[in-house]
């Protein structure tokens, strides 16, 4: 499985709604008649200014010489240099839903304090509010509809999937609530680290406006704006012309999540094997106690030796818990892997609608011909009812054409502004794919190597059981 690369065509920073970066400058040329966009040209080293989402280092891009004060220009704008962003509690509560019918739901404590704050000193009490998970997903969907050229960070999953028989898949159960508090707060911190999206102010409303921010967000009529899934689907099978780097990408990330589920689910048949392995080791301890009352000498080293194997038994509970820590990581990237592929369904939506200008262009500019000429070059109901029924009249055909130049005219503007929003959307998805793929690259190492060394140290103190054990037998 090789991660894709944009090469020597990856494209600069573009424009966005928002005006958070910056607009492209000229307008793209014509399209070829199949209606593929032009691939952008080559950036320069200030164009790639995207950050690392997760310690807030440039790109290995923007560490040039020409781009490195600009990523970190970027980076001081942050939001997560300005304020602490915590998920500080969940909350069980019990309610009414918009069918007026009881339920019970977790509400989770969002906490916000000024960096400012905490000098001199001083550390001024954070603001708070409580957030319901609909209204993460709300936020989320909000992104996802507004800015549909960037990877809109994963929330975390809603219930409980790849769990070992220990585990509960209840979405009320203490254990998962907790977890899933920790993979809120990861979200919220992702998305105050990104160099686009911690500048929204919903998002920011989100944090701080607790009454009417509900509102607020309807208000923008973003569900309007949101592509249809059949639209979408429709895109993917007829588009003629697709980009062969957001190919790739959508065959890396279906791989990347092919990969990682097969990860998950080779970690919890582990995690089943391993707590048996651990919770047997407790009838050591049981049988050297029930031996240590028959034996006289040997009854005190029996004794010890089974405290150790009860000491090994128990670990497991806690050694387990710490590696869902770990499986949550590879969670956050198996969900990546659909962002990834949300963003390449919008760009073949955009060249698909940037085919189909093309070719409505096409077919009027041929009528437009045929009336100038009075030859029909393609088969056609209205030339078969010419032929029968008559030629049209000068003035009708003068009439037609001018109606046809019109459109045609239209329809060139059209092409052009698709061609445009197609580029700008290749240039600022690119750069925040990069920026992606240096986080990505940097979490999971660091997250394999954390399980390895917590593999490492569980061994460790299996050895040093038997160790102690071996000393106790020595005693007898």
């Amino acid at each position: 499985m090789e991660e894709p690369h944009p090469g020597a065509q990856s494209p600069g920073s573009g424009s966005n709604s928002s005006g958070a970066e910056g607009s492209s400058s000229g307008e793209s040329g014509s399209s070829s008649s199949g209606g593929e966009a032009e691939a952008p040209s080559s950036p320069g080293p200030g164009e790639r200014q995207a950050a690392d989402g997760h310690e807030g280092r440039p790109s290995k891009a923007a560490r040039s010489a020409g781009g490195l004060a600009a990523a970190y220009a970027m980076m001081e704008d942050c939001l997560l240099k300005k304020i602490e962003i915590s998920v500080a509690e969940a909350e069980k509560r019990t309610g009414r839903n918009a069918m007026n019918m009881q339920e019970t739901y977790t509400a989770y404590l969002v906490e916000t304090r000024a960096v400012d704050s905490q000098g001199e000193g001083q550390c001024s009490p954070p603001d708070s509010l409580w957030r319901r998970y609909s209204e993460f997903e709300l936020l989320r969907n909000f992104l996802l509809v507004n800015y549909p050229h960037l990877i809109v960070p994963p929330l975390p999953e809603k219930r409980a999937e790849f769990v070992w028989h220990k585990l509960s898949a209840d979405n009320m159960d203490p254990d998962f609530v907790e977890r899933r508090r920790i993979g809120l707060e990861n979200f919220l911190l992702r998305v105050a680290s990104h160099p686009v999206l911690c500048r929204e102010k919903i998002f920011n409303a989100f944090l701080t406006q607790e009454a009417g921010w509900k509102e607020m967000v309807n208000e923008t009529g973003f569900q309007m704006k949101a592509d249809s899934r059949l639209k979408a689907l429709n895109a993917t099978f007829r588009v003629k012309n697709p980009d062969k780097r957001f190919t790739e990408l959508k065959h890396y990330s279906d791989e990347l999540q092919a990969v990682i589920s097969h990860l998950l689910r080779v970690r919890a048949r582990v995690a089943d094997r391993l707590y048996g392995v651990y919770k047997v080791h407790g009838n050591y301890g049981r049988v050297f106690s029930e031996w240590s009352a028959i034996e006289k000498e040997m009854g005190d080293g029996l004794q010890s030796a089974g405290h150790h194997m009860d000491v090994y038994a128990a670990s497991i509970d806690d050694i387990l818990e710490e590696e869902e820590h770990y499986a949550d990581q590879l969670k956050e990237y198996l969900f990546y892997a659909e962002a990834l592929r949300t963003v390449c369904k919008k760009h073949e939506l955009l060249q698909y609608e940037l085919e189909t200008a093309a070719q409505d262009l096409a077919s009027k500019k041929q009528q437009c011909e045929e009336l100038a000429t009075g030859t029909v070059k393609t088969f056609s109901l209205k030339g078969m009812t010419s032929k029968l029924f008559g030629q049209e009249t000068p003035e009708q055909r003068e009439a037609k054409i001018k109606v046809l130049e019109e459109q045609i005219h239209e329809g060139e503007e059209e092409r052009k502004a698709k061609n445009l929003e197609s580029r700008d959307f290749m240039k600022s998805a690119w750069v925040d794919i990069e920026r992606f793929k240096e986080q990505k690259n940097h979490d999971l190492k660091e997250a394999l190597i954390s399980y390895a060394v917590m593999q490492i140290s569980m061994c460790k103190k299996g050895i040093q059981v038997w160790t102690n054990a071996k000393e106790c037998f020595s005693k007898m």
